[in-house]
């Protein structure tokens, strides 16, 4: 039975309730499968063993939340807005966990009840995707949803890594937000479109920008690329005001893992980055900054030194 109950899960995320009972496991059966620690309650009716639980991370946590509701959803529903972004692959810093979001395919006024809220939208060609077993809001409409039910901070984060990885284009969101703007909550979406850049790579770099626009910083140049005189590639940094010889580089964990070669450790990237960066320096005469994600939960202090280093003994602050 146990491994029956393991084929669904591998197939839907989740097992249901009545798919255990319909197995033989009564009331106080499934008890104790909880109590024992064997199973895990995703959501109220739905399981999944705790091994699987324990070896996922916060989004693979909320994308099995999600598919619990969808399976139990008594109508034709699709994953859309936040719940849509995990089976895309898309971050979810930020955003809230403790709500599924379903677009019922019936056309009918949703309702918001035990953690799951339902919405109803026009859908057109393109709008749906069977992905993972489910169906799912393409990622160019989850981009636009997400902007409606999230602030613009984490929405952009969203929006940015959409772009960043081909998953949608400024003309494919622009082009499917024209018979949506007239929806409720897009005051926010505007915003976003107008800040989102395909060139950010990360949430850390997401972040970064949007304090620059939140604070009233000059726009830094993403992604720049730091020449020889004789056009050689010196190096390539997160960030760069070249008209006030700085540029900035966000330090996180993420990055220097992918930054790793065969063999390295940790600390040789460091080491490997810091030369980088002295020669940057030296090539241009510029300043680095140097951010992590610590400072971004104080942007207040970091747009002031970002402002210092880019008008130093102006008195700006």
């Amino acid at each position: 039975m146990l491994d029956v109950l393991r084929v669904i899960c591998a197939r839907d995320g989740v097992f249901l309730r009545r798919e255990a009972e319909g197995l033989g496991y009564g009331p106080s059966a499934i008890a104790r499968q909880i109590k024992e620690g064997v199973w895990h309650r995703v959501r109220r009716g739905a399981y999944t063993f705790s091994d699987i639980w324990g070896d996922l991370d916060e989004s693979g946590r909320y994308a099995l939340f999600t598919r619990a509701a969808y399976k139990q959803a008594q109508t034709e529903v699709i994953l859309s807005h936040i719940s849509a972004v995990p089976e895309h692959g898309g971050p979810l810093w930020g955003l809230d966990l403790d709500l599924v979001h379903l677009t019922r395919r019936d056309g009918r006024t949703g309702r918001k009840e035990r953690g799951v809220q339902q919405h109803r939208g026009a859908l057109v060609p393109g709008d749906v995707l069977h992905k993972n077993g489910v169906d799912v809001m393409s990622a160019t409409r989850t981009a636009l949803e997400v902007t409606m039910v999230a602030p613009s901070e984490p929405a952009l984060c969203v929006v940015n890594d959409f772009l960043h990885r081909g998953l949608t284009s400024p003309n494919l969101l622009r082009e499917r937000y024209q018979p949506m703007d007239h929806w409720p909550d897009t005051l926010g979406t505007d915003l976003v479109l107008r800040l989102a850049d395909g060139r950010l790579e990360s949430v850390g770099e997401t972040r970064t920008f949007y304090m620059c626009w939140r604070h009233g910083l000059p726009a830094p140049e993403p992604q720049y690329e730091v020449r020889a005189e004789d056009g050689s590639l010196i190096g390539r940094v997160d960030f760069a005001w070249p008209e006030y010889g700085v540029f900035l580089e966000f330090d996180g964990k993420v990055k220097y893992g992918a930054l790793l070669r065969p063999g390295e450790t940790a600390t040789d990237v460091v080491v490997r980055e810091k030369r980088r960066e002295e020669r940057i320096c030296e090539a241009t005469g510029w300043r680095c900054i140097r951010i992590s994600w610590a400072d971004l939960a104080r942007p207040e202090l970091l747009a002031a030194r970002i402002r210092n280093a880019l008008f130093p003994g102006s008195g700006v602050a």
